[in-house]
């Protein structure tokens, strides 16, 4: 009878193993409900809805995906990237349409992780997620400079043009309102010098609705938050087959981004943390239960959010516990403090998401890239650009096709030269023989992107009588590149060239079956080594040799 071994980060986690760690689960979930705070009103805000929905987002999609989710640490709520995407849909279909696209995103990441296609989001190359995260931190901080000058002006819905209307109108500007604003983003920017265990965040906050209140200052604050929790409601419409397929691709882009994101932020907390690790298909569908509970409290669809799952697993959080503690801390601030918050000033808000979204910008591996490649630069750029200029969701297509193009490229980049004759033959060949050998080496996979480059090498030898192709450093080979390769036997074939195989790989030579190109070239001209296929010829060059001596 075998024992079955349970691996680390496979163990459950029970009521001992919760309980065990509870105070580090205690001040990590309390340390989290604090970051959160004024990030989930400032989001709510970024997202064109009420501050409120906010709120609510990170305490019910908080508590149902620490329960249900893959990751033991993760804190699920409002993001600035799910803002970006919230904000376009807000204007266009208003709350009520974006309740229904939030359930229809739930569903479909449930889907996704009920397929086990939680790993995909690891294929997403690296200059992809850099340039659509400093796309996602451009577009927050210049949506915020309307609160941050003090202008009231109508929200556009595409970049430039808002950029455009914010500096016409400069000569409006509210200095009481950069004044609150600068204040906060001082104390965000210096405030971790004094102390880390008080969120600067939230420490400007209070600051700047105190001296807005002191002063009396005529700015615009977030407005009445009602001292208590939402009761579950329904959602109207949500019958009209029309609508849904009308909100089929704002669910998807929500989805998507939803799905990325949580689970970039479930492998960042991977990092964080010795033992545990996530899975990333019951992650999927965590999330995706969140955000099929959440429009039903009038909130928004959340994502694991990166920052604040690290201030809890820095803080002790260990197990789902702290996730549940964020929520419920979360809870009882709403409803001890919901009539202070309705005096805290949007300009408050806006300093704290500039701040945030500079500090998105990943700014070591954009001069990582630009130090090491150009190209995976040049992806990263054209990401950014899409995301600001567009949307988020063209921009990773765009960006993966363009990563996909640059990886062929590479990939076709095929090593293959011209064996030495010191290093191709084995000792004691013939003069005669070495002459009308030729052997090459092919080290890579042999793909369609190869396949002319592959052909051209090979048909630049006319006087050979036998042609040698050392493979054992070849992998794969596709379907283009076995056209090519019949193309060339066929080719040398009719010049009275044998063409030979040395050290096939499984997987090509099963390729070669199954495409009947192996019985083409016939199984006598493939060979373990190049030296075995070498030494094969010795006899019937003697024999011409012999003939012509005749």
């Amino acid at each position: 009878m075998t024992e079955t071994v349970i691996k680390p980060e496979q163990q459950p986690v029970g009521l001992g193993g919760i309980f065990g760690s509870w105070r580090g689960d205690l001040t990590g979930g309390i340390t989290a409900a604090i970051v959160a705070l004024p990030l989930a009103l400032a989001f709510a805000v970024a997202s064109g809805v009420e501050p409120k929905a906010g709120l609510y987002t990170a305490i019910i999609a908080g508590i149902v995906a620490a329960l249900c989710g893959g990751s033991q640490v993760q804190i699920t709520g409002p993001t600035g990237a799910m803002a970006v995407i919230l904000i376009g849909i807000v204007s266009k279909y208003g709350i009520e349409k974006v309740w229904i696209a939030g359930v229809m995103a739930g569903v479909i990441q449930i889907a996704l992780g009920v397929t086990k296609l939680g790993q995909v989001v690891k294929f997403i190359p690296h200059p992809v997620t850099t340039g659509f995260t400093n796309g996602i931190a451009v577009i927050i901080f210049c949506s915020q400079l309307n609160n941050f000058f003090g202008l009231d002006l109508p929200r556009s819905e595409h970049f430039f043009p808002g950029l455009l209307a914010t500096f016409s109108h400069l000569e409006n500007i509210n200095w009481a309102t950069v004044s609150i604003a600068s204040v906060v983003i001082v104390t965000k920017l210096f405030w971790v010098k004094i102390t880390r265990l008080i969120p600067g965040s939230l420490v400007g906050l209070v600051l700047a609705t105190g001296l807005t209140t002191y002063f009396h200052l005529n700015i615009h604050t977030i407005g009445e938050i009602p001292p208590s929790l939402p009761l579950p409601h329904g959602i109207p419409h949500w019958q009209d087959w029309g609508l849904l397929r009308e909100l089929i691709n704002p669910a998807l882009a929500l989805a998507a981004l939803g799905s990325i994101e949580s689970l970039l932020s479930a492998v960042v907390a991977d990092g964080m943390t010795v033992s545990q690790k996530h899975n990333s298909n019951r992650e999927l569908i965590g999330q995706g239960l969140a955000n099929i509970v959440v429009p039903f409290f009038g909130g928004i669809p959340a994502t694991g959010a990166i920052a604040r799952t690290a201030v809890n697993v820095r803080s002790g959080g260990k197990t789902r516990l702290s996730g549940v503690i964020h929520g419920v801390t979360l809870a009882l601030i709403v409803v001890v403090f919901a009539p202070l918050a309705a005096q805290i000033p949007l300009a408050a808000l806006a300093g704290i998401l500039m701040v945030t979204s500079i500090r998105m910008i990943e700014w070591e591996t954009i001069g990582l890239l630009l130090r090491a490649d150009y190209a995976d630069f040049g992806v990263m750029l054209l990401t950014l650009l899409i995301t600001i200029v567009f949307d988020l969701i063209l921009a990773v297509e765009v960006g993966l096709i363009a990563a996909s193009i640059l990886f062929i490229k590479r990939m076709s980049e095929l090593e293959m030269a011209k064996v030495p004759e010191a290093e191709a033959f084995p000792p004691g060949i013939s003069l005669e023989l070495t002459q009308e050998i030729a052997v090459y080496r092919v080290d890579g996979p042999l793909f369609f992107g190869a396949a002319e480059r592959f052909a051209t090498f090979l048909r630049e030898e006319p006087q050979v009588k036998y042609l040698i192709l050392r493979l054992r450093f070849v992998p794969n080979i596709d379907t283009t590149a076995l056209v090519a390769l019949e193309d060339i036997y066929q080719d040398l074939k009719r010049r009275g060239c044998r063409l030979i195989l040395s050290g096939l790989q499984p997987q090509v030579q099963q390729r070669l079956e199954r495409s009947g190109l192996l019985e083409k070239i016939g199984q006598n001209n493939c060979f373990e080594t190049t030296d075995a296929a070498i030494r094969s010829l010795e006899q019937p060059v003697k024999e011409k040799v012999l003939e012509f001596q005749t």
